[in-house]
């Protein structure tokens, strides 16, 4: 089965040379030509790899696709740009990147680039890549931070869906107080518990979770944290 890499890139240019550069390599290439469009077929396309260029014409450029795409896969992904100073390739880094080359560049070497990532990738374990969580009557979007009950979209603040993508996302795993509150809040807040406690009341009263019905997406791990039910 050939591998999947998905190009995008707001220049035809680029995209129609790393297309049939890439496809001599033998690997199946996809294009897409802004951010919106990368982000739907990488749910879509579930691809092996993702080389992103790091601005477009238009919005969301590539940082912030990079950085949504990370919140619910970990699919290697490159980054390209013209701009070689340290603070750019800095900011692709943060964003959730795992490479980052200058343009102009080689075949020769983006392809290297890619061979390391993926023996890297082969060697560690798999990562779940669901674009989409669906438990008994509750699906969350998380390519569009989009969430449902019963089919109805709930409206979650920002922080709110944080807490619940990040649950949801370790299904069965236990995720203490302060392990949220670093991950959503950040580590000045790691002390805050009651934050944890007021938002995940907040967020069961919008799911509609009824004990007396056995429905429950978040559990209580009393002392430790919480607990998001495993999917089934």
């Amino acid at each position: 089965m050939k591998l999947k890499i998905l190009i995008v890139d707001d220049e035809p240019q680029i995209r129609k040379q790393l297309k049939i550069g890439l496809g001599g390599y033998g690997y199946e290439v996809f294009t897409a030509l802004n951010g919106l469009e990368a982000m739907s077929l990488a749910a879509q396309l579930s691809p092996d790899m993702m080389i992103l260029d790091i601005s477009f014409g238009s919005e969301p450029d590539g940082l912030e696709v990079c950085a949504r795409v990370r919140e619910w896969s970990k699919i290697p992904i490159i980054m390209l740009s013209v701009h070689d100073e340290e603070k750019t390739k800095v900011a692709a880094l943060h964003a959730g990147a795992d490479d980052y080359l200058t343009k102009p560049f080689g075949m020769e070497e983006l392809h290297a680039r890619i061979l390391a990532i993926l023996r890297r990738v082969m060697i560690e374990p798999s990562a779940s890549s669901k674009a989409e969580i669906v438990v008994d009557a509750l699906r969350i979007d998380l390519v569009n931070r989009l969430v449902y009950v019963e089919d109805e979209q709930v409206h979650l603040t920002p922080k709110e869906y944080d807490v619940l993508r990040l649950l949801a996302t370790h299904p069965g795993k236990v995720m203490t107080h302060r392990a949220i509150l670093n991950a959503v809040w950040g580590p000045s807040y790691e002390e805050m518990d009651h934050y944890v406690r007021v938002f995940i009341n907040q967020i069961r009263k919008k799911l509609r979770e009824n004990p007396l019905r056995n429905i429950r997406y978040i559990l209580n791990e009393p002392g430790v944290g919480y607990r998001f039910i495993s999917t089934r």
